[in-house]
């Protein structure tokens, strides 16, 4: 059930590989004694084998490239690779130049710019380390870096114990949401839901029996649709409501973590609906196998009853024409598509990249653009589900550090972010939030997804670990007449304020006699040149 992830988890456990790779010894350590004169002979050096021979070459050509060679590439696969063979040859700053490079195509990837800290500590950049490190700061982020070795070389400054403390502060529970309600501890995988206007009822949806489930608020859930043969539901992993025209839609997919999974399967993926009163099945749309394998990962509806559905494994998003899922977009680039919604005129469709962040589609012109915003503030990588509230965004990010919820105020043309209010932070319900939906002026989501306890096969590897689903309540209009810019630009320090922080050691550490100060003048703060 896992979204695969063309780019983003290579190049970020690439980078963690690297920095975590301890020192090499022949540099640690102190220098042998010479040898004897007798045993000066050096033994004959053994012929490389053509794999060796062919690495080697690779390795020269790659650290033949410039910095700006390095940063005019565009291709993240082959930067990657880059990557991996300066890490292997002990090639630190072009190492550097290529984890530069990444971050700037890969703006939203918290995990990806500390492992450039990392690099930058590693190679004694305090300033470049302070400066990165900031930056996450300000967009948010929280990691416990503080007794990481890695950063030893950033240590013993007044800067080292601001970050931390900065740190600190943004993992610290923020918002005013709490626990609505629970789903019962199951084998189910509860992973969606919706609400029903007219009957006030929540519904849910199972990836381990394919049901949807009438949830009464009070922790029991009674079966509405049961998966059979007579239409064919598979596991659930989305759904959406239409009560103007009482209709019912589920997004379903054949996985392993369906129980009744066989390998006849494997790839299919469908919308089917349903009548929203009865539960009664009235047909299904399928997504042909003979292109490919396909995962439907997320669904939305608009105003007028069109329904979208977006494929994650092949990154394609289709709109329900008649009998036929139409195709209106995709991009092989992306890096999965997590989440759809649609702005209140039906002219807009939003979607989630988890690692490129928000883009939309105008649907009149069948044109796609990226949302633009301040990319030193705000980060929007990491969301797995995305909500049309009243002219804003909302969107749950499971894979930001804290995780959050965040309300998102577009511009007047629709195709900007002018304001970013976090909703509910780093909540300890949060274990794993993933997909919500919107009733009134409240966002109910799975709060604590239990699908970390299921392998790639779908074998529910503990179920003593398994735990009744909270669903979290985030009020949307919290702090809506806020008038204080919730994307404030970065302090400017000056020289001198640098200069005393970089001098005065933090409390309890005395300088040794007669140390100095190292003469750094570039600024604390850089300007973003993604």
């Amino acid at each position: 059930m896992p979204m695969t992830t063309r780019f983003y988890p290579l190049i970020a456990v690439l980078a963690l590989a690297a920095c975590s790779k301890q020192p090499d010894t022949a540099t640690t350590q102190p220098a042998p004694a010479p040898a004897p004169a007798a045993q000066e002979q050096a033994a004959p050096a053994q012929a490389q084998t053509p794999e060796e021979a062919a690495k080697a070459e690779m390795t020269k050509k790659a650290v033949a490239l410039t910095q700006e060679q390095i940063m005019q590439s565009r291709d993240p696969n082959a930067l990657s690779k880059l990557g991996q063979i300066y890490m292997d040859a002990g090639e630190p700053e072009h190492f550097i130049w290529t984890l530069q490079r990444l971050t700037q195509l890969f703006p939203n990837s918290g995990d990806l710019r500390l492992q450039l800290a990392m690099a930058y500590a590693g190679s004694e950049q305090k300033t470049e380390t302070y400066d990165t490190l900031l930056r996450l700061i300000n967009q948010g982020y929280y990691y416990d870096i503080a007794k990481d070795p890695r950063f030893e070389g950033a240590h013993d400054t007044k800067v080292w114990d601001y970050i931390l403390k900065a740190f600190a502060d943004n993992n610290k529970p923020f918002g005013e949401g709490k626990v609505a309600f629970d789903l019962p501890k199951s084998d189910s995988l509860f992973e969606s839901i919706a609400w029903d206007p007219k009957r006030k009822q929540f519904l849910v949806g199972s990836v381990r029996d394919g049901g949807i489930y009438l949830a009464d608020g009070k922790g029991g859930v009674k079966e509405l649709i049961k998966a059979d043969a007579s239409n064919g539901l598979m596991a659930v992993f989305g759904l959406a409501v239409d009560a103007a025209h009482d209709r019912l839609y589920a997004i379903s997919n054949g996985v392993p973590h369906f129980n009744h999974f066989d390998a006849a399967m494997a790839g299919s993926a469908g919308l089917y609906e349903f009548a929203l009163s009865s539960g009664k099945f009235l047909r299904k749309t399928m997504l042909p196998v003979d292109d490919g394998h396909h995962i439907l990962s997320s669904i939305t509806i608009d105003s007028a009853g069109k329904v979208y559905v977006a494929d994650g494994v092949v990154q394609q998003i289709y709109r329900l024409d008649g009998t036929e899922l139409k195709l209106i977009a995709g991009n092989p680039a992306l890096g999965g598509i997590r989440g759809l919604t649609v702005s209140g005129d039906g002219r807009t469709l939003y979607f989630a990249d988890i690692a490129l962040g928000l883009f939309g589609i105008d649907l009149a012109q069948d044109k796609p653009f990226a949302l633009t915003y301040n990319e030193a503030q705000l980060a929007l990588g990491g969301i797995s589900s995305l909500y049309w509230f009243d002219g804003t965004l909302v969107a749950i990010q499971n894979e930001m550090s804290p995780k959050r919820v965040m309300r998102l105020r577009l511009g007047p043309d629709a195709h900007s972010i002018t304001q970013a209010q976090p909703l509910d932070a780093a909540q300890p319900a949060f274990g794993l939030p993933t997909t919500g939906t919107v009733s009134g002026q409240d966002l109910y989501f799975i709060a604590n997804s239990q699908k970390g306890l299921y392998s790639d096969l779908g074998v529910l590897t503990d179920a003593d670990k398994l735990e009744p689903v909270h669903i979290f309540r985030t009020n949307l209009l919290y702090a809506w007449n806020q008038k204080a810019p919730a994307m404030p630009a970065p302090h400017k320090y000056t020289p001198e304020e640098i200069e005393k922080m970089r001098s005065t050691p933090p409390k309890g550490i005395i300088p040794p006699p007669g140390t100095k100060p190292k003469d750094e003048a570039s600024p604390l703060l850089q300007p973003n040149k993604s």
